[in-house]
């Protein structure tokens, strides 16, 4: 369930910083409000989207802001989710190993990344020291070459990972060598923006699933700047290939939609749909309709809004 925000209160600031934090549970209402109460009526910050998911049972937040305000409230909102959510009763589709999974912070106007890499590296300190919480750095915030790709830190998940601590080449950038009891452990980091992009499929047979994925996940040898696992929705009767697209501007939507399809084809499975987890730039969806469209010569210049809002 995808939800808008709407309020204006980063309109006028001039360095603006997101981040799209991910929090273990899609399914307690109660739960999500508290989560995201610390984003709501913030100077400086703005809640822009935020989108549970059941099946996943996860939620997914996007919220941008000037640098300072916006971490104070990352902060808050990674304790409150601390307090309301227990791992160790937590079932989903989606891989998890903390409470709150992962916190992405991502450059927007004028800050750079070197800014949002020292801010990602300040909030991972701080949540260490208030909550007794290990943290990792990823991506561009990463200070091995081996933790730069999340799903290689989140390997084991909840359950593996007090094992997984224990070895020194994984111990924690911050905070303690052992998995806090009910939260786990947490990544943070910061990187481009990137595209959460779903493809459904009409079977609800997970190994169909997990194959295409494997197919055209770079990791198995498939596209470059994707990463995919298979879901199975159960709630839904079908399966899903879930993915994370990491720089849109080389490998394109449509280009692993199609793909995905023509792997279906082998299973005789078709594509029912597909969705974009959380909010998504412009430019990636407009790259798609110039491919289905058959578009020559076009550019994001001869969109309405963006001419509207220069």
């Amino acid at each position: 369930m995808k939800i808008k925000e709407d309020n204006k209160k980063v309109t006028n600031v001039n360095r603006i910083l997101e981040c799209v934090p991910n929090f273990s549970e899609g399914r307690d209402l109660k739960k999500i409000e508290k989560i995201l109460e610390p984003f709501r009526e913030k100077d400086e910050v703005k809640l822009l989207d935020y989108q549970r998911d059941e099946d996943h049972n996860r939620l997914v937040v996007t919220v941008v802001g000037s640098p300072e305000p916006l971490k104070k409230a990352v902060i808050e909102a990674m304790g409150v989710a601390i307090d309301v959510i227990d791992l160790r009763k937590h079932k989903g589709q989606h891989p998890r190993m903390g409470a709150i999974d992962v916190v992405p912070f991502i450059p927007l106007k004028n800050v750079g990344m070197t800014d949002a890499v020292a801010v990602s590296i300040t909030v991972a300190k701080e949540i260490s020291k208030i909550y007794k919480l290990p943290v990792f750095l990823y991506e561009e915030s990463a200070t091995r070459p081996q933790r730069r790709n999340l799903a290689t830190i989140r390997k084991g998940q909840f359950e593996g990972m007090a094992e997984k601590l224990k070895d020194p080449a994984w111990q924690p950038d911050f905070g303690p060598a052992e998995i806090h009891p009910s939260a786990g452990v947490t990544a943070v980091g910061a990187r481009m923006p990137l595209v959460a992009y779903n493809v459904n499929l009409d079977t609800n047979q997970l190994e169909i699933a997990d194959s295409i994925a494997k197919r055209v996940r770079h990791i198995s040898g498939g596209l470059r700047y994707c990463k995919a696992i298979g879901i199975d929705l159960k709630d839904r009767g079908i399966a899903q290939v879930s993915m994370n697209m990491t720089d849109y501007t080389r490998t394109s939507l449509y280009r692993v939609f199609e793909l995905i399809r023509i792997e279906a084809k082998r299973y005789g499975v078709n594509v029912v749909g597909s969705e974009i987890v959380g909010l998504v730039p412009m430019a990636a969806l407009i790259d798609t309709a110039v491919y289905y469209l058959g578009l020559e010569d076009f550019s994001t210049e001869q969109v309405l809004e963006t001419r509207i809002w220069e």
